[in-house]
């Protein structure tokens, strides 16, 4: 999905809620400016971001994503995942991570899961942190994980399942690019 409509339902439930972008930011803890150029389509917000907004709003994350509505199972095939960009949380232009939605389209979902590919980033390391739950599998490449004043490295194969309310960041580690595949909970 391109960042216009992405923006445009935010500000949308935004609106709905009669608050303004000001009002926004402070219920997210994010710069009013960073929220104009999310909703003016400029910037595609990480996922972090995005669940900090959606829970503001009290709405799930997904109700930013999905474009249409399917029925039961949702399958999703390799050749038709549709890839979106997303740039630092910071807004910063060069883009640190490209996902694909694999839950988009499946309304009651409680989850939110991606396949996601790290580019590596000598960008310094901003932490997020939201309500919920992650779960992380490395499929390729290597993985830094910070969370809080803690910091590993994993590898192919290796999972990371914790409390995404502690500060935490997730990147590729050293000078390649990492894929893995991320199921985010965000409690309603």
């Amino acid at each position: 999905m391109d960042n216009g409509k992405i923006g445009s339902r935010i500000k949308n439930f935004r609106e709905r809620k009669g608050w303004t972008r000001e009002e926004l930011a402070e219920k997210t803890t994010l710069d009013a400016a960073f929220i104009t150029s999310v909703e003016e389509g400029e910037v595609n917000p990480a996922l972090g971001i995005m669940v900090k907004i959606a829970r503001a709003l009290g709405t799930r994350l997904g109700t930013f994503m999905d474009d249409e509505i399917t029925s039961d199972p949702l399958i999703v095939r390799l050749a038709e995942r549709k890839e979106e960009t997303v740039a630092h949380a910071s807004g910063a232009a060069s883009p640190d991570m490209t996902y694909y939605h694999l839950g988009r389209g499946k309304a009651d979902r409680s989850m939110e899961p991606f396949f996601i590919t790290l580019e590596p980033t000598t960008e310094p390391q901003e932490l997020s942190s939201h309500e919920g739950e992650e779960f992380i599998v490395v499929v390729s490449g290597e993985v830094t994980l910070v969370y809080g004043n803690e910091e590993s490295i994993l590898g192919p194969g290796d999972s990371m399942y914790y409390n995404s309310v502690v500060p935490h960041y997730v990147g590729a580690h050293g000078d390649a690019p990492a894929q893995i595949y991320a199921v985010v909970y965000v409690p309603a």
